[in-house]
């Protein structure tokens, strides 16, 4: 008994903690002006940016050429048998050599880094649009769903400000002899049950606030209230586009995939990478020698290369050509799981829609007149207990099933854009 108590103590404090946010930092928001938030200010997507920019600056150093290397050697000559040879002579006659070399890269080696540089630049372009997609996801799943959950918690407050009149009323009869004090508990049974029950969707609520706000970068004292035209929800139809347009602009659109076909693309331009590294390449070089060759200012050119006898870059290359097969075969199975999933988000928004269309407009409306009246009734004595908070739970579950249909009918269309990478249905 003092466990409930303490339960419902807590359920009734959260309550007024969150009607008072509520009332005071609160932030109405659009979908709309939300997405707009979440594009300019969310830090991940700014992190993601950052990346780009490193890929782009790692394009601009695959162009570079190597730098040519310059070696200079300056020192005296000293006669071992010439002891009386002037010391002042020593520079004067001074040996000097002087080397200028250059590498040259062959087998395409440098166009084969600019692509594959080029590649990764795509790459990172490609993984920043896919958590776009999927912080778009998460930022209109949790808003939707704030916006069902709150308008259960409506009903709740509803209910419970009703009962609670009721519980006031019998306070103040208490002892006259009008109510039984059987009656009285029940009463208050339900009302402690359904206070309860509205705590814990408050701290759901909560929890999907908490999320929605890291992803708008929101200030943790706020509590935003989504904005909905319901009438356009009302309109969405899963017969507006067949399963085969769906499915041509995933594949054209759905980030994953482009990543997937990305990750191809590197293997395969890393695999002919590590090919051209097998052939070695060739330094250039140009030399002076002033006293150190048999004849007096020795000029030469000259080349070397390393002779690829031992080190072939057989490992690398092998590695190279098993990413490349493991990317190939990646790539296949996030086409088949594109497939699956827009065939199956389809299906799931036909049996969703259907669910939603056989809910009769009227009924909720109608529901909350009958429980005016009800309500009424009881006051008067005209309605029993049983048949009274029988009406009341039963408005109660029609009520939050109602919203369960509509958020699930709406996920299931979120769930098409997501998996179709396109906006189809907004």
């Amino acid at each position: 008994m003092q466990k409930l108590l303490i339960t419902i103590l807590l359920a009734f404090f959260l309550c007024r903690v969150t009607n008072a946010q509520t009332i005071t930092d609160t932030l109405r928001i659009k979908l709309a002006d939300a997405e707009k938030m979440f594009i300019d200010s969310n830090y991940q997507l700014l992190a993601q940016k950052y990346n780009i920019n490193a890929q782009k600056a790692l394009e601009i150093q695959a162009r570079l050429y190597p730098n040519p290397n310059l070696s200079v050697e300056r020192g005296p000559i000293i006669p071992l048998h010439n002891p009386d040879y002037p010391h002042s002579n020593f520079f004067n006659q001074a040996e000097t050599s002087v080397q200028l070399s250059q590498l040259i890269l062959l087998a395409g080696k440098r166009n084969k880094q600019i692509k594959l540089a080029e590649a990764n630049s795509r790459l990172s372009e490609f993984q920043f649009f896919d958590l776009m997609r999927t912080l778009k996801y998460t930022l209109r799943t949790d808003f939707f769903n704030i916006y069902y959950l709150q308008k259960s918690s409506a009903v709740y407050n509803e209910e419970i400000t009703a009962l609670q009149k009721v519980v006031s009323a019998f306070v103040q009869q208490e002892g006259k002899g009008y109510i039984s004090e059987k009656e009285v508990v029940r009463i208050k049974a339900q009302l402690y049950s359904l206070q309860n029950e509205y705590g814990s969707l408050i701290s759901q609520i909560a929890d999907q606030e908490s999320e929605l706000k890291l992803v708008l970068q929101v200030k943790p004292g706020e509590y935003i209230v989504p904005v909905v035209d319901a009438a356009n929800i009302i309109q969405l139809d899963p017969n507006k586009y067949s399963l085969s347009t769906l499915i041509d602009s995933a594949y054209k659109n759905r980030t994953d995939l482009q990543i997937a076909r990305a990750n191809t693309e590197i293997n395969r331009l890393n695999l002919n990478y590590q090919k051209s590294l097998a052939v070695p390449d060739v330094t250039l070089s140009a030399s002076y020698d002033r006293q150190g060759s048999y004849a007096t200012n020795f000029q030469a050119i000259g080349a070397s290369i390393d002779l690829p006898f031992f080190n072939r870059n057989q490992g690398n290359i092998k590695s190279a050509k098993a990413m490349t097969d493991y990317s190939n075969a990646m790539q296949k199975s996030t086409e088949a799981t594109v497939n699956e999933n827009v065939a199956n988000a389809l299906q799931k928004a036909f049996i969703q829609d259907r669910l939603f269309k056989n809910i009769d407009p009227k009924f909720l409306g109608d529901f909350e007149r009958l429980m005016q009246e009800v309500l009424s009734n009881y006051q008067k004595r005209n309605v029993s207990i049983l048949d009274f908070l029988d009406f009341y739970d039963s408005y109660k579950q029609n009520a939050l099933q109602s919203n369960a249909i509509e958020f699930n009918r709406l996920s299931a269309f979120e769930d098409i854009n997501f998996y179709t990478g396109t906006n189809f249905f907004n």
